[in-house]
């Protein structure tokens, strides 16, 4: 897939190869019907127009009771037509990719965009920018034989009923995408991308009596099957599960009531996410509707508290050589030090707002428009040795993994349930709980930010993005950090 001459990244780390060019050809379009189509899109009041051909193989295998419930296989292909003009987008899409159906949905796309006929010619789409390959995963080791499959998730059921005897139940699945994507754009790109996906998901529900509980882990990215087999991942990952469902078994009442918590690395990321990065995002920054609108420049958080958002990390689930428009992904610092530097951009508020291009317009697919979205989001590591942030708290909260939560993207306001949490007390983790909740403001809880370990973790590659009615694979991280004082939720009585 790549060529072999080697590049290194910015941190001089694992070398990365050249990405060969990803041809129109694959879709049975020729360069000449593309830039046909964009001179029917660049009309007088047009500002910006593309074409995004994506071609996708999905497969997903998923156990439970130590049956196979389901074994599916899809593929699809189109193309998204796009002109913007102003603020408004025009947009059509199509699954025939003729001649005449690119014509179709792009006087289609013109006419929402509201804009008269006359079109004058385009630059010719032919340039090609050579872009790192963060993913080289060759066709032959995306693919995955069902038996193969299979065969995964009965080790995986195996190893988890061996945990422990409690352990009645075990769900898994395994999910691949395979996909390739070209964009051609008005001002004369074309570039191409191979994106590779997967996705391993495991649950346990332990029962002990009465008291029955619920343990999951899995991870992923842009990586092989392979990945999953080195060093045994899988079951590490079995045991993880059935770890976490054995642990709630044990698990008192959660306390409830303003107290300082301790949020552990990786995957407690997500809080960042969810309760900040949606509010970084450009477009809702546009329109005023976020808790961060106007905020450039000002304080927003503790100055202990740098956050970035980086797409340009190896294999990692959030990366992408590319966005959906055909930008290169960057790493960009959104906070720093507390201060509110920039906001996460596509090329349509980059260029309403006036502000830089990130690389961070995204879709779900060729049916759905471009949105800033997230790619790896994540609090970069401070001093603190994580022990000191443990033993510094008399009495609070250890939360180590979340499940579900809710966010407000107009005030910030969000609620998270901890899906493995403990008590701290007398500077020392103790018991675990369960019903715990976190209870705050994304805004404000970023200003209670006291401390910030050393040890900063990636998630392990599981998180699914949704925005107007889209999802999008994305990462997270966290170092160990210490929120002076927020709200817990809990059902202790």
């Amino acid at each position: 897939m790549g060529y072999t001459r080697p590049l290194l990244n910015r941190d001089k780390e694992a070398p990365i190869t050249m990405l060969e060019p990803v041809q129109l050809a694959k879709f049975g379009v020729t360069e000449l019907e593309a830039q046909h189509a964009l001179d029917r899109l660049n009309v007088r009041d047009v500002d910006y127009a593309d074409l995004y051909f994506e071609s996708r193989t999905s497969e997903s295998v998923s156990m439970e009771e130590g049956i196979v419930k389901r074994a599916a296989k899809s593929v699809s292909q189109g193309v998204g037509v796009r002109a913007t003009a102003g603020e408004k987008t025009g947009f059509a899409y199509s699954d025939e990719l003729t001649k005449k159906d690119l014509e179709i949905a792009a006087d289609t796309a013109r006419y929402i965009a509201n804009s008269p006929q006359g079109a004058s010619p385009v630059p010719v789409p032919t340039q090609r920018r050579p872009t790192r390959d963060l993913y080289p995963i060759e066709r032959a080791k995306a693919e995955v034989a069902t038996a193969d499959r299979v065969a995964l998730l009965n080790a995986i059921d195996a190893e988890a009923r061996r945990y422990d005897p409690r352990i009645k139940n075990v769900m898994a699945s395994f999910n691949t995408e395979y996909k390739v994507v070209v964009v051609a754009t008005s001002d004369g790109t074309l570039v191409g991308d191979i994106q590779p996906l997967s996705r391993l998901q495991i649950t346990c529900i332990a029962e002990d009596g009465d008291n029955r509980q619920v343990g999951s882990f899995g991870g992923g990215g842009r990586v092989g099957f392979e990945y999953y087999l080195e060093d045994n991942r899988h079951l590490s990952y079995a045991r993880e599960a059935a770890r976490e469902a054995i642990l709630n078994l044990s698990a008192v009442d959660a306390p409830a009531g303003v107290m300082p918590v301790v949020l552990a690395g990786g995957w407690p990321g997500i809080l960042l996410h969810e309760a900040i990065g949606h509010g970084l995002e450009a477009d809702f920054n546009r329109k005023k509707t976020s808790a961060f609108s106007s905020l450039i420049g000002k304080r927003v958080a503790s100055d202990v508290c740098t956050i970035v958002d980086d797409g340009t990390l190896p294999f990692r689930r959030g990366s992408l050589n590319m966005d959906d428009e055909g930008t290169p992904t960057s790493c960009t610092t959104l906070i720093e030090k507390g201060i509110l530097r920039r906001y996460i951009t596509d090329k349509l508020n980059a260029r309403l707002m006036g502000i830089p291009l990130t690389g961070n317009g995204r879709r779900e697919n060729y049916q759905s428009v471009v949105l800033p979205r997230m790619t790896n989001t994540f609090m970069l590591a401070g001093e603190s040795d994580p022990q000191d942030i443990i033993r510094s708290v008399k009495k609070g909260l250890y939360a180590v993994s979340f499940g579900g939560g809710q966010v407000d993207i107009t005030n910030g306001k969000f609620v998270f349930s901890a899906s493995e949490a403990y008590l701290i007390e007398d500077g020392q983790i103790t018991k675990p709980v369960k019903g715990a909740t976190l209870i705050g403001s994304g805004p404000e809880v970023l200003t209670k930010v006291s401390m910030v370990g050393h040890d900063l973790k990636l998630d392990n590659g599981i998180g699914t993005c949704g925005k107007d009615g889209q999802s999008v694979p994305v990462g997270v991280g966290l170092p160990t950090i210490k929120i002076d004082e927020i709200t817990v939720g809990g059902t202790q009585r």
